[in-house]
């Protein structure tokens, strides 16, 4: 009897404190809100990809054009009116959960106007065929549409700050790769450091929620389309432990590159350009990229989805050097500035690098060497195995391959980390120089 009066009075107690209803509705809006912008994100990314293919089958030469003129306009945009919206937008998430980021500076990092620039900036670098991604974008795009729920937000709220920008950030991921999971995993391993145990399940819905608004949108099934691997066998260990270890140097020396190039404290020629006339090193990256689609029948153009469903497939045939274009392709159109992501072009060049080995091997296992070049590059540039893991793992048919794409990221990423800091945190650090200086007293 008196079990079921404390029970009782607990339930009364939940449903009598109408702040944390609100605050429950809050961020549940919160979450159908960005997912719904990435949904419209996602359409506009690949329209704008649509209008770039139907141009270059007009007239070959038109990237030559077109490419850098949107890298110099996207840039000029960008560090005139919108600063914070530059590169991929998760350093941004991570800069803005630093306990030295006050209220007043969140701005220079995450908003909902650095949400509406990022929108519209990486939508043009995709309708200049600019190899970039919209993964990263999303996640500064969901992170500052969540933020906005905090001003609504009753006194003494359980959900705080940094479970808004964990959630939104993280939804982002879970709505841009279908991949709820993905999302939950990605707020673990890379935004999560100090989560708030009060609210951790909610947060998680809220992630969950907006890969679900995803999921309804664009149906269940991955961009990339299915990878029908076969059961591995010991005839895959040497070819992809040798694969595990390509990826892992590939994806190190891209994240040491990149860091090397966005750090600003280089001394070369071509930083000192970027840092004196920023919009004409852009439009310079734009022409590179142009040259290099347009030597390679225009392969390394736009995020890679289409060429990496090719491979998964098994359509067409990808040239040669197809990792090479894209890996410099995306390399350029980073270092010129234009708030571009490195997820699906990562996932791209990942898997040309398991074709390219599945070829030299005369076709072996094809299919699953492909999944784990993916899994393997991914988690190498970016340090997050897991996220890798999980995002490839839902595009197998089928968990035949669940403990080789495991092995596989963290052999890669064990490689990657001898040779590169950690990409994201490193990032974070630059963004993080941009806080005004503050006078101690």
């Amino acid at each position: 009897m008196r079990a079921a009066r404390t029970l009782k009075e607990a339930v009364g107690q939940e449903l009598a404190d109408w702040r944390l209803w609100l605050a429950r509705a809050l961020v549940v809006a919160a979450a159908v809100v960005a997912g719904l912008t990435v949904v419209g994100f996602t359409w506009l990314a690949e329209t704008a990809s649509g209008w770039f293919g139907l141009l270059r089958a007009h007239a070959w030469w038109a990237p030559l054009l077109c490419a850098p003129a949107c890298a110099a306009a996207v840039v000029w945009c960008t560090r005139r009116f919108a600063p914070g919206a530059a590169g991929s937008g998760i350093p941004q998430v991570m800069a803005t959960l630093e306990k030295d980021v006050g209220d007043a500076e969140r701005g220079l990092f995450v908003s909902l106007r650095l949400s509406v620039a990022k929108i519209l900036l990486t939508s043009t670098g995709l309708l200049g065929g600019l190899s970039l991604g919209r993964e990263g974008p999303s996640v500064q795009i969901a992170a500052g549409i969540m933020l906005q729920a905090r001003r609504f937000m009753p006194a003494g709220a359980s959900v705080g700050i940094h479970g808004l920008l964990v959630a939104g950030g993280a939804a982002g991921i879970a709505a841009a790769f279908n991949t709820p999971l993905g999302g939950v995993m990605f707020a673990i391993e890379e935004l999560a450091r100090s989560p708030e145990r009060r609210s951790s399940g909610l947060i998680i819905a809220a992630i969950v929620l907006a890969g679900l608004v995803a999921v309804s949108a664009h149906g269940n099934g991955t961009y990339f389309g299915v990878i029908h691997a076969p059961t591995p066998g010991l005839e895959l260990l040497l070819p992809g432990l040798m694969l595990a270890v390509l990826a892992g140097i590939a994806g190190g020396l891209f994240s040491r590159l990149l860091i090397a190039s966005l750090s600003g404290r280089s001394t070369d020629v071509f930083s000192r350009l970027r840092a004196r006339r920023p919009v004409l090193f852009a439009a310079a990256c734009g022409l590179a990229v142009a040259v290099i689609g347009v030597v390679s029948a225009g392969a390394p153009f736009g995020s890679g989805y289409g060429t990496t469903r090719v491979m998964i497939e098994g359509s067409a045939a990808m040239p040669p050097a197809y990792a090479l274009f894209k890996f410099l392709a995306t390399w350029l159109t980073t270092w010129s500035g234009v708030p571009a992501g490195i997820f699906a072009p990562s996932l791209a060049i990942g898997a040309a690098i398991g074709n390219d080995v599945a070829l030299l091997l005369y076709g072996v296992q094809a299919p699953a060497l492909i999944a784990l070049g993916m899994v393997g590059f991914l988690a190498a540039a970016t340090q997050a195995p897991l996220t890798a893991f999980i995002i490839v793992m839902e595009m197998v048919d089928g968990h035949a391959m669940v403990l080789s794409l495991m092995a596989c990221a963290l052999v890669s990423f064990v490689v990657a980390r001898a040779i590169s800091p950690p990409l994201y945190p490193t990032l974070a650090g630059f963004q993080l120089e941009r806080l005004p200086k503050r006078t101690e007293e």
